[in-house]
């Protein structure tokens, strides 16, 4: 059999190990790893090649925390499933897990053939879903056991936002039941939605409406009291337990506490909370808008704590939830009032400069982490590994050239994503994709587009597996 891609002369670095090797793709699957495979194979002249030499050859990048395409606040977030994959793949992104949302009285398996319809014929990159549930009926909790069995292994439940995601704690505590008899995870957003919302009433009833009392209003407290809250109900229900989008220090040490116990506990953080902090509310003006979210930024001495979590593996996986509203038109619905500024902001194009550029160049861990906090790690807990995260001969050709010096200034003026301002406008990063094939296909290459809409499989995914133990 002949190869169609060789990629030589690379280093290849998977979460364990780091090795000068060539990989030969077939198929769309990684064929073969050895020493100068350009010569040693059968029928090789047709092969296309690329020369990894100084570079770095990754596992394509996993993001299991997007919004593309979803209505919020009374408009929809600017990237659709080809913007939003595209922007993904020049970042060297290959595989995103969006959220398909239940809304009140509907069933699960409604929400999942909406987002199937907007992502099937746009995708440019391999796709999943989690499906958000919003209510939590006997019938609802049946269908999650038929979803799980269709591959859609994973749930998102809120503590926040009291009347429209909003779910009680019985009502969290039978989801989590269920997924410890059908092999789910439960992805909880863990805020105290209901102190929360007395907060938010009091500062407006003050006449505080600045884009910075989103996050004044939504204190670390609320983040912490939540994440210990559905620690506890996963425990009652001797299930696993995903905390999505972790802020800040407070939540942090509840989540360690809770994996030194030995308990099945697991949390993502994003790059907005390692290179971003309230002083970005300071900016003139409606700009602080840019950068309402949630949970909201917080002071900058997080950001350390969180770093730290990340080499520790207190924090297991670095996500973006990409939610992008455009500034003017979007943004501006809350001009008069924090809380109509929709919640969300851009990052999915990059998550993997921006953590290799803090977390590896910037001399707090190793490639090999890296590789485990972007990939690996996401591939494993979401049931997609080993035929997504790693290099293997028999796993997906989703790979990465590497530039491990390659220097790049973030812009709103250069990115892919379809929205008119940057969270990291003007941060230099070290470290971007020179080359990002999706099952041995090329989707970027230098700085051009190969791919096509539509091109993007949706996979359908194993149940949970403990990592790390």
């Amino acid at each position: 059999m002949g190869f169609d891609t060789i990629i030589k002369n690379g280093t290849v670095v998977t979460a364990t190990d780091t090795y000068r090797a060539d990989v030969a793709i077939a198929d769309g699957k990684i064929a073969a790893i050895g020493a100068d495979l350009e010569s040693s194979g059968v029928g090789q002249s047709s092969a296309k090649i690329f020369d990894g030499a100084g570079k770095l050859v990754l596992p394509g990048g996993i993001d299991v925390h997007t919004h593309l395409d979803m209505p919020f606040g009374g408009t929809t977030s600017a990237d659709d499933f080809e913007t939003g994959t595209r922007a993904a793949s020049f970042g060297g992104t290959t595989t995103l897990i969006d959220f398909a949302i239940q809304y009140k009285g509907q069933r699960l398996r409604q929400a999942f053939d909406t987002w199937m319809s907007k992502a099937a014929s746009k995708a440019v990159c391999d796709y999943a879903f989690h499906c958000i549930m919003t209510d939590v009926s006997s019938g609802q909790l049946s269908e999650m056991n038929d979803l799980v069995h269709d591959g859609v292994t994973s749930f998102k439940l809120f503590m926040a936002y009291p009347g429209l995601f909003m779910l009680d704690d019985a009502s969290i505590l039978k989801a989590l039941q269920t997924t410890s008899k059908n092999g789910g995870l439960i992805c909880m957003h863990a805020e105290n939605g209901s102190a929360i919302d007395v907060i938010v009433q009091q500062a407006l009833a003050q006449g505080k409406k600045a884009p910075k009392y989103h996050a004044l209003t939504r204190p670390t407290t609320a983040e912490a009291e939540a994440t210990a809250r559905a620690i506890a109900l996963a425990e009652m229900a001797g299930a696993p337990i995903y905390i999505v989008h972790l802020s800040c220090n407070d939540a942090l040490e509840k989540v360690r506490e809770a994996r030194d116990r030995g308990l099945p506990v697991y949390a993502e953080t994003c790059p907005q909370y390692l290179y971003l902090s309230i002083e970005n509310f300071d900016a003139p003006g409606f700009e602080g808008a840019k950068y309402v979210f949630t949970p909201p930024l917080r002071e900058k001495w997080h950001q350390e704590k969180l770093w730290n979590g990340l080499k520790r593996d207190h924090l297991q996986v670095v996500s973006t939830d990409h939610c992008p509203f455009c500034f003017k038109e979007q943004k501006e619905l809350g001009r008069d009032d924090f809380t109509k500024i929709p919640n969300g902001g851009p990052g999915v194009e990059h998550r993997m400069s921006l953590i290799y550029s803090g977390g590896v160049a910037g001399g707090r861990f190793s490639a090999n982490r890296f590789v485990e906090l972007v990939s690996t790690t996401p591939a494993k807990l979401f049931g997609l590994y080993p035929r997504k995260g790693t290099i293997g001969v028999g796993s997906d050709a989703d790979l990465v050239i590497f530039n491990p010096g390659r220097k790049h200034t973030i812009s709103a003026a250069t990115h892919h994503m379809r929205v008119d301002y940057s969270m990291f406008e003007g941060i230099q990063v070290t470290g971007m994709p020179d080359v990002v094939m999706s099952r041995g296909k090329i989707l970027v290459e230098g700085d051009k587009f190969l791919g096509n809409a539509g091109q993007g499989e949706f996979l359908r995914r194993a149940t949970y597996a403990p990592v790390n133990g």
